[in-house]
Parts: structure tokens; C-alpha cells; sequence
């Protein structure tokens, strides 16, 4: 089906450089498994699954099949005051892949909804808990959460921010990527004593102002920055001892991509908020988030108000859709039923294997992964530090591979079911591109 420009001029498109599309478009008219196929039938390979969200891959009938169903039984249903079966065991499934002690789950539409929704619930919570003061949020340099005004202001990506003017008063940790770690193979050994910057902005705004630390447990969208060994730990053990709540936004790390059920899986440390979204229904419905600890949960439902009165005023019309909610199930299913958490697992040093193979080749400054994530930080052209990585996913299209540019990075994400040939033909193509 043809897109007249009168069409292309109408839709402002989100993170892209709506300019330089609408006069050399890529169209992307199928997707099947693995592959998308453009407007020419050419496969492309889906070198992110998505935008981190198909692990499983496209049209996957299980899938299909259970959005089919839901739509002729309950295709909408009100969010506000009345539930539907599935919403209820959707929430129990989520728990299921969360650390034992986050058992309430609260739906987003998305993973910007679900840190919006965290951050509330963080600065509400302590209302509950008497201490008003404590609405301080810190977050990191180089982190993403999402677009809503509390997630660019936690965030620490300044693109991201630099045009909307006034945010939230947020503080940030630096960032954990450092010069002696390039080039690491998965958790790099040091660096775990930059958690140790927490005490300086407790020392800073004092504990009794700070509601919360939000962090990615692995951050992707910055390039896959896999945490130093006992960082996330110790951040945990300081978030304790000050009575700070930990948040960690698993919006990509969540449900396998680290070859685990969660990044607070994959690493061995349990916050007191997580959220999720993307791989949550195969990327095929929107649905994201918030999973809290029980003690949190109790903290609004402890209340003398009349049982009528709402305890949290917060939601979206399209929490916990019955389509999503039937998305989920199934995906849940698959994820489970095929063991994709040990697919990615047994994958992943293959993965890693040539993808740091890729460090000898032009222009290649830093590789980092783990599990199925991959980033490649690239040589700047002078003042352009984000030419390089745009030029090379170019060329990348044209050879029949899909694969996310921003910033200075490259970053590959396959699908879990990626087989060792489509990731040889991946790492190949992108080792010419480089060369070339």
C-alpha cells in the first residue's frame, strides 16, 4: 500500500528525524519470526527486536490467537471501579517473574506511564508514612526513563531534556562507564565504588528529603551499560540504611532479555519498586507496569477514610486492557512453556563471542553486553558525535538488517529465538559496514 506524501506530512513521528525520513522513507509493511519485509518484499533482519520488545518475535500465533479471542468475548472494559477475570490473573503471572517480595502489581499503558506511576507512588507513600519531606528523587546520568515530564527528569540523557525547559529538581549519580572497563565481556570488575556517590547527595540533601533512587539495572537505550560488579548491591545496602526506597526501571531488561526473569533476577538485588512494559505482551499490545512490595501496598490501604474513598488518585483509562491483559497471559506462556530464559542463556556467549569480535574494526571505541544486548559506541566525526552510528544503520537497512542508532552507539537486541547463523550474517554485515 502506497503512503502519499500528503500522508507522510501529516504524522509527526516520535524519536526520528522526521526531515531526513519523509524525504528518503523506510516502510516496514510485514513482519514475520525473525523478519519485517519492506515496501520491494526485501526481508529485513530485526536486529532489535522491535524496539526491545518482541523477544519472541512477530506473528507469533499463541499470540494471536488469545488477542483474537479476547476481542469477540471483551474488547474494552472500564479500568475505573470495575475489573475483568483477566486483569487479576495477568497481575499474579507479573509476580510470578518479579522478585519474591514485589507481589502488587498496578498497569500502565507503557513504560513511560510506569515510571510516572513509581515516582507518585514514591513520593505518596511517604505522605502515608508522615514524612512529607521526603520527596527528593535521584536518578543517574545516561539514564532512560521514558518521556513523561518525571521520567526526563529523572533521566540522565540531556538530549532528552535540553528543549523542555524546567523539569523536576532531580539529582544524578554519574554514569558507570569508564575508561578502564572498555570492552568488557557482560558485568565489568570495577566500578562498584561509584555507588559510594549516593552518600555524597545524602550528605547533600539529607535523607529525610529523599523519596527515592531510580536507576536501570541495566541501562539500554544509552547503549547497553551492563552494572559493575557490586554496584547494584551496594546501592541497595545505602537506599537501606538511609530508609531511601529503590526503584528499578526493568522496562527493557524485564522478562529475558538478560537471560533471566528480570534484571533484579539476573543480578541479585531486590528493589522496592520495579517497572516493566515492552516484552510484557511481545511488544504486540501496549501495556507496562509498576510492581511494588507489600508494605508499600499497605501504606495507602491503611487508612480511616470510608472504604468508598479512593486511597491512590492515580490511572489511565487503558489500564490493564483486556487485550493487553490477554497479550500478556500468552506471552507469559511462551515465555515459559518454550524456556526462552534458557535459550537466551545458552545463546548469549555466542553473542557475545562475535560481537566482541567486532573490536578491531574502524571507528570501534567500546563494546559492551549481556545477555541478548549489545552496544557499540563509535568514533565521533568532529562536533558530530551521532553521524557515525545514523551513517552505519543506514548501510545496515540497505543490506537487510535493522539494528538502533542513538547518540554514539549502536545497539543490537535479537530475538531469543535467534538462531547462531542470523547472528554470524548480523555481526558480519555490521563488521563491513564498519569497514566500508
Amino acid at each position: 500500500m502506497e503512503v502519499t506524501q500528503a500522508q507522510l506530512d501529516a504524522h509527526w513521528m516520535p524519536f526520528t528525524a522526521n526531515r531526513q525520513f519523509k524525504k528518503d522513507p523506510r516502510m516496514i509493511h510485514e513482519a514475520d519470526g525473525r523478519y519485517y519485509k519492506d515496501a520491494d518484499g526485501r526481508k529485513v533482519f530485526d536486529g532489535l527486536s522491535g524496539l526491545w520488545t518482541c523477544g519472541l518475535g512477530h506473528n507469533v500465533s499463541k499470540i494471536n490467537e488469545a488477542i483474537t479471542s479476547q476481542l469477540s468475548t471483551l474488547d474494552m472494559s472500564p479500568s475505573f471501579q470495575f475489573g475483568h477475570p483477566k486483569s487479576f490473573q495477568l497481575a499474579e503471572r507479573i509476580t510470578d517473574f518479579s522478585p519474591e517480595e514485589l507481589n502488587r502489581v498496578f498497569f500502565t499503558c507503557s513504560g513511560s506511564e510506569a515510571v510516572e506511576t513509581a515516582l507518585k507512588i514514591a513520593r505518596a507513600y511517604w505522605r502515608k508514612k508522615n514524612m512529607p519531606s521526603k520527596s527528593k528523587l535521584i536518578g543517574r546520568v545516561k539514564g532512560y526513563h521514558g518521556v513523561n515530564f518525571g521520567g526526563i527528569s529523572v533521566g540522565g540523557i540531556g538530549a532528552n531534556r535540553a528543549i523542555f525547559g524546567e523539569t523536576l529538581t532531580v539529582d544524578h549519580l554519574r554514569h558507570t562507564m569508564l575508561e578502564s572497563n572498555v570492552f568488557t565481556r557482560g558485568q565489568p570488575e570495577e566500578g562498584a565504588d561509584l555507588a559510594e556517590e549516593l552518600l555524597e547527595l545524602i550528605g547533600l540533601h539529607d535523607a529525610s528529603n529523599i523519596a527515592a533512587v531510580i536507576v536501570e539495572p541495566m541501562p539500554g537505550s544509552a547503549g547497553v551499560i551492563p552494572p559493575p560488579v557490586g554496584y547494584l548491591n551496594r546501592l541497595r545496602e545505602i537506599c537501606t540504611q538511609h530508609n531511601i526506597l529503590l526503584i528499578f526501571d526493568e522496562v527493557i531488561c524485564g522478562f529475558g532479555r538478560l537471560g533471566a526473569k528480570s534484571g533484579a533476577d539476573a543480578f541479585g538485588v531486590t528493589p522496592d519498586i520495579m517497572t516493566i512494559a515492552k516484552q510484557v505482551t511481545n511488544g504486540v499490545i501496549p501495556m507496562g507496569a509498576a510492581i511494588v512490595r507489600q508494605e508499600i501496598y499497605d501504606a495507602f490501604m491503611d487508612t480511616d477514610a470510608p472504604e468508598y474513598m479512593l486511597e491512590f488518585p492515580h490511572g489511565y483509562t487503558y489500564s490493564a486492557h483486556p487485550v493487553a491483559c490477554a497479550a500478556g497471559l500468552a506471552t507469559l506462556d511462551v515465555i515459559e512453556d518454550e524456556d526462552m530464559l534458557g535459550r537466551v542463556r545458552n545463546i548469549s556467549p555466542y553473542f557475545e563471542s562475535l560481537l566482541h569480535g567486532l573490536q578491531n574494526c574502524p571507528h570501534v571505541t567500546d563494546i559492551r553486553n549481556y545477555g541478548l544486548a549489545g552496544g557499540i559506541t563509535l568514533e565521533h566525526y568532529p562536533g558530530e558525535p551521532a553521524r557515525r552510528p545514523y551513517e552505519v544503520a543506514m548501510k545496515m537497512w540497505e543490506k537487510g538488517f535493522y539494528v538502533r542508532y542513538g547518540a554514539d552507539t549502536i545497539q543490537l537486541a535479537p530475538a531469543f529465538t535467534v538462531e547462531e547463523t542470523e547472528i554470524d550474517n548480523l555481526v558480519n554485515a555490521l563488521a563491513d559496514c564498519l569497514s566500508r
